[in-house]
C-alpha cells in the first residue's frame, strides 16, 4: 500500500512541467496556401479551321449501261476490273426474235417498194396517154393518187425496216468510252428489260472523292481556302482537291450533302497510288472571319452545368462563366466569358478555390504532336460586335493564322 501513494504525486508532476514549457514557447506563424499552376495568356486572333470529312475515290464519269431494247442475256464478255475501250463489246442479247422482225420489216419493205415502182410507173404511163387525150381526167387523178400512196406505203416500210435493224444492232451492248468496269447487274440468262443498267463503266481520266457534309457545315465548307486529299493507304501522301459540286440536296437515307472533290495535279506517284473505291479524308481549311481566344481543353472548369475557367489576377484566381464556340482536337475556341491580354489556368483547375493564392510554373518546352483525328462539331456564324464567332466543322481543329502562315 505504500508504494501506490507516490504515483499521483509524479502524475500531477509531469503535467505541471509541461505546461511550463507550453508557455514558454513561440506561436507558430500560420503559412499560406500557395498552389503552383500552370497558365497562359490569351491572345484574340483569327484562327485555321480545318473540316476533315472521310469518303471514297470514284471517277467523274461512271455510266450505267443498259440495252435499249429487252431480251434474255445471251453472253457476257466483260468482269468486274475490265479495261475497256470505246466500242468494245460487253454483252450480247439473245437476238433470235430481233432478227425475224428485223426480216419481216425488209419483207414489207421489198413490197412497198415493188408497189411504190409500179405506181410510178402507171403514172408515168397514164401521163403520156393524157396528152393525146386516151384517157379521161378523173382516170389521171385516180393513178396519181395511187401513186402517192404507194409511195408513202413504201416510205413508211423503209423507216421501219431501218428501225428494225437499229434494234437488231441494239443486241450487243459495246461500251462508249475507256475505262473500267465497276460493277456488273445482271447474268446471262436473265431477261431484263429496255433501259435497265446491266454493266456500269468508270470513265478513265478525271478522279474525285465524295464525302457526306452534315447539314450544319455545309455553308462553311463551301468557303474553303484550301482543300487537302490524303489516301487511307497513304496517308503521308497529300493530295491538291478542289470542291467541284455540293449536291442542294440531301441524301435520302444519309441525310447529308454529297460533295465531289476533284484531284488536282496528280504526280505520277500519285496516278498510281490513286485506285478506284479506295477511302480517302478530305480536309477543308477555312479561315475564321473574326478572332477567336483557343484554349486547352485541360483549362475548362464544370461545377453545375456551367463552363468556366480560373483568371489569375493578382496572383489570386477567380471563376469566370466562359462560351465554348467550338472543339478543336484538344483546344477548344470561346466566344465569350474572356477577352485577350488575361491569364487562364490550364493545369490544376480542380484544385482550386475562389481567392486562392496560386504561383505560375514556367511554360513547359513545346514538343511537336501529331495532328488529331477530330470529330466533333461546332458552328461558324456570322461576325458580331465586338465579340468572337464560333467555327463550324464536323471534325476542325485550329490554329493562329499567324501560326498557319509560318
Amino acid at each position: 500500500m505504500r508504494k501506490h501513494t507516490h504515483i499521483p504525486f509524479i502524475a500531477a508532476g509531469l503535467v505541471a512541467a509541461g505546461l511550463i514549457l507550453s508557455g514558454c514557447s513561440k506561436p507558430v506563424d500560420k503559412v499560406e496556401d500557395v498552389r503552383p499552376v500552370r497558365a497562359i495568356q490569351l491572345n484574340a486572333a483569327q484562327q485555321q479551321v480545318i473540316a476533315d470529312y472521310s469518303g471514297n475515290v470514284q471517277a467523274r464519269v461512271e455510266s450505267h449501261l443498259g440495252f435499249r431494247v429487252s431480251g434474255k442475256i445471251q453472253t457476257r464478255k466483260v468482269d468486274v476490273g475490265t479495261l475497256v475501250k470505246p466500242g468494245q463489246v460487253l454483252m450480247q442479247l439473245d437476238p433470235q426474235d430481233l432478227r425475224l422482225a428485223q426480216t419481216q420489216a425488209e419483207a414489207n419493205f421489198k413490197a412497198a417498194k415493188s408497189n411504190f415502182e409500179l405506181a410510178e410507173f402507171e403514172l408515168k404511163r397514164f401521163q403520156e396517154l393524157r396528152k393525146t387525150g386516151a384517157v379521161s381526167q378523173s382516170s389521171m387523178d385516180g393513178k396519181n393518187t395511187a401513186f402517192e400512196s404507194a409511195k408513202a406505203n413504201f416510205e413508211q416500210a423503209q423507216a421501219a425496216y431501218k428501225s428494225q435493224s437499229n434494234q437488231a444492232a441494239y443486241a450487243t451492248l459495246s461500251s462508249n468510252v475507256e475505262g473500267v468496269v465497276t460493277a456488273i447487274n445482271a447474268e446471262v440468262g436473265q431477261v431484263v428489260a429496255a433501259g435497265t443498267p446491266v454493266v456500269q463503266v468508270a470513265k478513265a481520266g478525271e478522279l474525285e472523292v465524295v464525302v457526306g457534309i452534315p447539314e450544319n457545315n455545309v455553308e462553311v465548307v463551301k468557303r474553303a481556302s484550301q482543300v487537302e486529299v490524303r489516301l487511307w493507304a497513304n496517308s503521308k501522301e497529300v493530295i491538291a482537291g478542289k470542291i467541284r459540286e455540293i449536291s442542294p440536296v440531301a441524301d435520302a437515307a444519309t441525310r447529308t450533302f454529297i460533295a465531289k472533290v476533284s484531284l488536282l495535279n496528280l504526280t505520277p506517284k500519285q496516278a498510281v497510288l490513286v485506285k478506284l473505291g479506295m477511302t480517302a479524308s478530305v480536309q477543308f481549311a477555312i479561315t475564321t472571319p473574326g478572332s477567336f481566344i483557343k484554349l486547352p481543353l485541360t483549362a475548362l472548369y464544370q461545377e453545375k452545368g456551367v463552363t468556366s475557367v480560373w483568371l489569375v489576377e493578382k496572383n489570386a484566381v477567380k471563376l469566370v462563366p466562359v462560351q465554348v464556340g467550338g472543339v478543336s482536337g484538344n483546344d477548344v475556341l470561346l466566344s465569350s466569358g474572356v477577352t485577350s491580354g488575361q491569364t487562364v489556368v490550364t493545369a490544376g483547375v480542380h484544385v482550386l478555390n475562389p481567392g486562392q493564392k496560386v504561383s505560375i510554373l514556367p511554360p513547359e518546352p513545346s514538343a511537336p504532336t501529331p495532328e488529331p483525328y477530330l470529330t466533333s462539331q461546332t458552328l461558324l456564324s456570322a461576325p458580331q460586335q465586338n465579340a468572337p464567332q464560333t467555327a463550324a466543322a464536323s471534325s476542325v481543329h485550329a490554329s493562329s493564322a499567324r501560326g498557319a502562315e509560318k
